[in-house]
């Protein structure tokens, strides 16, 4: 389930949180679901437990995952919903910054507003009433 990228630049703690990350949106994890334990990860992965332990004190700290003490380390019930919220804070931002650059090379408002209703009748079919419902998706 989980593949690192040697190859990458990306630190590899940073490829598992973002791999979990991924999985809990798309509903491959769901809440409450007991991830791989550090060691078993490490293992499969062929990395340091501690690459392991730091991709889920990064997710811990985040809100996705909990750990219990002994049990390991599950989903947490909000996992999703709070990285939907970030992801459309971050989304907000760059659209805000990708409108400032557009009035600046004057495109007119119209026009943008055109782009955004084309966008919106093209792509609402292609989200599922799961996608729509569970935050993040308002077509208002």
């Amino acid at each position: 389930m989980f593949r690192i990228d040697n190859q990458s630049r990306q630190a590899v703690y940073e490829q598992i949180a973002q791999q979990v990350e991924k999985y809990v949106l798309s509903g491959i994890l769901t809440s409450g679901e007991k991830m791989p334990s550090v060691r078993k990860l490490s293992v499969e992965l062929n990395v340091n437990p501690n690459t392991v332990q730091r991709a889920y004190t990064e997710l811990e700290r985040g809100g996705v995952i909990v750990t219990a003490p002994g049990r390991g380390a599950f989903v947490s019930d909000s996992g999703a919903t709070v990285l939907r919220e970030v992801r459309r804070k971050e989304y907000l931002k760059k659209l805000e910054e990708v409108l400032m650059e557009l009035k600046i090379s004057n495109v007119k408002k119209k026009q943008i507003l055109a782009i955004v209703d084309k966008a919106f009748e093209e792509k609402a079919s292609t989200f599922n009433e799961k996608d729509v419902y569970a935050g993040g998706h308002d077509h208002d």
